[in-house]
């Protein structure tokens, strides 16, 4: 027979690995998103692609209550492959009371999610990607309220610039806002609260209904290129760092840490993997973000090529109000800085193979080759803060521009710019990415990204794998996911160490 002490001591540890079993369970998981690219690289005329960047480089809420359960948040993700469209990823939200589902933009490069609202000027009513477009209308909602100028939140939103209200404005104004994008297109409308919901899935792979009350743009007014119907959707779902943007939301409301993650595959169909939580895999490098900035700026130091250092000034590279390096899954090309565009160009032409035909298309410089680019062009590499280095395959800046036979056109994508240099979906594609902002760091590694990872939160108290493999029912299907949560048996040892020592030193 057990002493007393003992007895109860066991009666302990079991009380603590059921408290334990049950938080982990109800712990924040990581919400992972699959992807799909809207447009392949492969035949896409530059110059269309320069297009589609342009009206994306500028222009930039959320705010809310905790959800009912936590657990991985499914979001899927859709797309097109049409190659005369502007590729986008899109994902589909929950809005309202009863709930419709909207059509909206998955963009790291903006902080505010909206959508367009009823009624609407200049927004469009169809979209050629094959989607039916909905207008929300708070009116319709039992739980929607308008934000006024009055509210804390609009005030949050007033100091970021990310809202607007007049000096002659009452306290019960609405609390409204304006974004300008550099192609002169633009929105502006007013910030509503509402419920959003969300599909999760727990440890145990049993799927929950959650919902969180959050603050997001209802758009009445869109002009320029929100105008027009080939791509259009519901609205933009901002991933930016500011307090206003998903990420800081969710963060806040613990459905999410405050790191996320893609893994976006280069193939033509696209696809990939984006995670709300740190992707965990070997080879991952880190660099540190650029303090106080609107974007994920980071310090970019040099460039080679075949591992020899091109003879580029630094100092272009060095972030201020008009240059620095920005990371943009947004952006589909690379803008290099004026300065170091033709030591790139130059030395990738001097180091192709001499069976590699080189011409000038257009104004960019291009080349015929029958052999695969892998074994025929060089690899570059981009050296940031810390020495890290970001391997740059043949495929990570060339675009096929056509074949005749066996002859393939293959074109330098990274365009020149002027001031900024921007690392878009080009050079971002077939790596992990983890926007790591509690610690304010950027990571990335070589990865196939139809494979599944190993997602992790940022507290590490929690490890999750086979993100990307089956569906809520536990089918395989490839834009869902299955996520196993496992105990953190360190803290069970320590805790379980404590009730016994403590019981049996009380004696």
């Amino acid at each position: 027979m057990r002493p007393p002490e003992l007895a109860l001591a066991a009666a302990f540890v079991a009380l603590a690995v059921a408290l334990l079993a049950g938080a982990a369970a109800a712990a924040p998981f990581p919400a992972a998103l699959t992807l799909e690219r809207a447009l392949p690289h492969k035949g896409v005329p530059a110059e269309h692609l320069r297009e589609r960047d342009r009206a994306r480089h500028a222009g930039r809420g959320l705010l809310g209550a905790a959800p009912a359960v936590a657990g991985v948040v499914d979001f899927p993700v859709e797309g097109s492959a049409n190659p005369y469209m502007v590729g986008l990823y899109f994902t589909r939200v929950k809005l309202g009371n009863p709930a419709k589902e909207y059509f909206v933009q998955i963009d790291t490069g903006s902080d505010i999610l909206w959508v367009s609202c009823s009624p609407c000027t200049g927004c469009p009513t169809s979209s050629g990607l094959n989607i039916q477009l909905e207008f929300f209308n708070p009116d319709s909602s039992s739980t929607s309220a308008r934000i006024p100028c009055s509210d804390d939140r609009c005030t949050a939103a007033l100091q970021t610039g990310e809202a607007v209200c007049q000096t002659s404005d009452s306290p019960s104004s609405p609390c409204g806002y304006t974004f300008t994008y550099g192609d002169g297109s633009g929105t502006s409308g007013y910030y509503v609260s509402d419920t959003m919901y969300f599909d999760t899935v727990m440890g145990n792979e049993q799927t929950a209904n959650s919902s969180a009350s959050v603050v997001f743009g209802c758009s009445n007014k869109q002009s320029g290129d929100l105008m027009k119907s080939d791509r259009a959707v519901d609205g933009i779902f901002g991933f930016g760092q500011h307090q206003l943007s998903v990420i800081s939301q969710l963060y806040s409301l613990g459905v999410s840490p405050k790191t996320f993650s893609h893994c976006l595959k280069g193939s033509d169909n696209g696809g990939g993997i984006l995670v709300l939580g740190e992707i965990v895999e070997p080879g991952l490098v880190f660099t540190p973000l650029v303090p106080q900035q609107p974007h994920y700026n980071l310090n970019l130091e040099s460039i080679a090529v075949s591992g020899q250092k091109l003879p580029i000034d630094s100092s272009l590279f060095a972030t201020s109000n008009t240059q620095g390096t920005i990371v943009d899954s947004g952006t589909t090309l690379v803008y290099l800085v004026d300065g170091a565009y033709d030591p790139f160009v130059n030395a990738i032409a001097a180091a192709v193979s001499p069976s590699v035909q080189s011409v000038v298309n257009k104004g960019s410089q291009c080349f015929v080759t029958t052999s695969s680019v892998d074994s025929s062009f060089p690899t570059a590499t981009l050296i940031f803060e810390g020495g890290v280095a970001m391997n740059v395959k043949p495929e990570n800046y060339l675009l096929q521009q056509g074949s005749s036979g066996d002859n393939v056109l293959w074109c330098i994508g990274w365009q020149r710019s002027q001031g900024i240099t921007i690392l878009g979906d080009l050079v971002l594609k077939d790596k992990i990415f983890v926007y790591d902002l509690a610690n304010m760091r950027m990571g990335w590694a070589d990865y196939d990204c139809s494979l599944s990872v190993n997602v992790t939160s940022s507290s590490g108290k929690n490890q999750y794998v086979n993100t990307g493999q089956f569906d809520v029912n536990g089918s395989p299907r490839p834009s869902s996911y299955r996520i196993i949560g496992l105990v953190p048996t360190g803290i069970v040892i320590a805790l379980v160490h404590m009730l016994i020592f403590g019981v049996l030193g009380s004696r």
